[in-house]
């Protein structure tokens, strides 16, 4: 087997993780106005190489020639923004717009709740004074 292909392998792993790091998955923090937000992303990589030594016309050759190549790829997907504002954290998904009237709904419940409670927290207040 020729050396040709595991030095390819590793020179694309190499670039493979020149491009990925941990900042592709959990991006930088980005603040103003006293809010931060970081990003947070779904990293896929694939990569796949082949190749084979040919039986060489020339007997006096030590080595037979070798022909092969390797190909990879890294896709960076957003998948939601962690919020970061009066020492809470709430997680706002990056997805697909609601097709139906129950999607849009359940969208809404987490939004919903957080008014009720609000008001609620605000009328018990009001009560107490």
């Amino acid at each position: 087997m020729s050396k040709n292909l595991p030095n390819m392998l590793e020179s694309t792993i190499a670039k493979i993780r020149e491009m990925v790091d941990v900042n592709s998955v959990i991006g930088e923090p980005i603040t103003a106005d006293g809010v931060t937000i970081i990003p947070i992303s779904k990293v896929s990589v694939g990569f796949g190489g082949g190749g084979s030594d040919f039986v060489s016309r020339n007997v006096n050759k030590q080595e037979n020639p070798f022909g092969g190549g390797v190909g990879g790829g890294v896709k960076v997907t957003p998948v939601a923004f962690l919020i970061v504002k009066d020492g809470s954290v709430r997680m706002l998904p990056v997805a697909a717009p609601a097709n139906t009237t129950a999607d849009r709904i359940v969208e809404q419940v987490p939004d919903l709740l957080d008014k009720v409670t609000a008001f609620i927290d605000s009328r018990s207040k009001k009560d107490g004074e």
